[in-house]
């Protein structure tokens, strides 16, 4: 009985699948139209500007003047002939100041005199400075006796005038004034003073100029 029933299963299921096939075989008509794949539509793409950053800017050539130009410097532009030796070709660059004159009747340059650098101003000489032990003082080699004044002399006033005086490298007297005064006596001793000389006064073995101090003493004689 089950055997029979597996055997009848067995045809239905092979009629079943016979038909089907049958069927597809010999079916007529338009096919099914099949399904569109999928796909992207790239015909519409946006365009986006992109703000690129500036370059950076660089600092212009400073211009080379004529002045900063050595005079054995290379040409930069082609001649246009050549041009005779000057014989100035390999003479060095003059010092700042000084301009070298060019030989004459030479087509395209300009003559300049020379022009010669500013001479410096001369020393400003030493200040004086006063008379010390640890210095050569100087000596006196000239002496002018004062005059004594008639008026002086006719009230009879005498005693010592005190000056100072400015002796120079050389030992002579530029200025002199007065320390201790006697009016009638001041000007006499002042005049007397100018008159004289020195042997320089000696620093370290170097002449300077020095400040000292000087007695004239005014005594009359008895007659």
């Amino acid at each position: 009985m089950r055997r029979s029933f597996t055997l009848f299963s067995i045809v239905v299921h092979a009629v079943a699948i016979s038909a089907a096939f049958i069927v597809q075989v010999l079916a007529v008509g338009t096919l099914p139209t099949p399904h569109q794949p999928l796909m992207f539509d790239v015909s519409r793409v946006m365009a986006v500007d992109v703000q690129l950053p500036a370059p950076p800017r660089r600092a212009p050539k400073a211009q080379a003047t004529n002045d900063a130009v050595s005079m054995n410097a290379a040409p930069t532009v082609a001649p246009d002939r050549i041009r005779d030796e000057t014989g100035l070709e390999n003479v060095a660059a003059p010092p700042a100041g000084i301009v070298i004159g060019v030989e004459r009747g030479l087509p395209g340059v300009v003559e300049r005199a020379p022009v010669a650098a500013a001479a410096p101003p001369p020393p400003e000489p030493p200040a004086p400075i006063r008379l010390h032990s640890g210095m050569k003082a100087p000596r006196k080699i000239v002496e002018v006796a004062p005059v004594y004044p008639a008026i002086a002399r006719a009230a009879h006033v005498q005693g010592v005038v005190i000056l100072e005086a400015v002796l120079d490298a050389k030992g002579g007297v530029e200025s002199v004034r007065v320390l201790r005064s006697i009016p009638l006596l001041d000007q006499a001793a002042i005049d007397a003073v100018h008159q004289w000389r020195f042997t320089p006064a000696l620093l370290n073995g170097d002449a300077v100029p020095v400040v000292m101090t000087i007695t004239v003493n005014f005594t009359l004689q008895e007659a």
